[in-house]
């Protein structure tokens, strides 16, 4: 999904507890802004994604959100990410939400968002 500058989009539509989802950001903002923000969030639940990777390198993120600095993006504009949760669905299958937010100066400036199904 689009909005304004920012774009993800999830490569899988559903996954298993345990397995990686693969995303991908694209970021055509053109105005200034000090971070790139990934946000993931499990409906009705407390369980978390963990991030595994950014851009190829192995990364070890136990949080729901992930703060990328403009300075550590250097000059690209995209962004790849691997994540993977424990959540097990009570009823067949739970949403789940990322979504990435450009901020400036503490403020949000523009967001976008993709959804998954963990299945049970």
């Amino acid at each position: 999904m689009t909005n304004n500058g920012v774009s993800i989009k999830l490569a899988e539509n559903e996954i298993m507890p345990g397995q990686e989802i693969h995303g991908m950001i694209n970021i055509n903002y053109t105005n200034r802004f000090d971070s790139v923000v990934i946000n993931s969030q499990i409906e009705n639940s407390s369980d978390i994604f963990n991030f595994t990777s950014l851009n190829g390198k192995k990364i070890n993120y136990q949080y729901a959100r992930l703060s990328i600095f403009k300075a550590d993006l250097q000059d690209t504009k995209k962004l790849e990410f691997t994540a993977v949760t424990a959540h097990k669905p009570r009823d067949g299958y739970t949403n789940a939400k990322f979504r990435v937010s450009i901020v400036q100066e503490h403020k949000e400036v523009v967001s976008a968002m993709a959804f998954v199904k963990i299945l049970g």
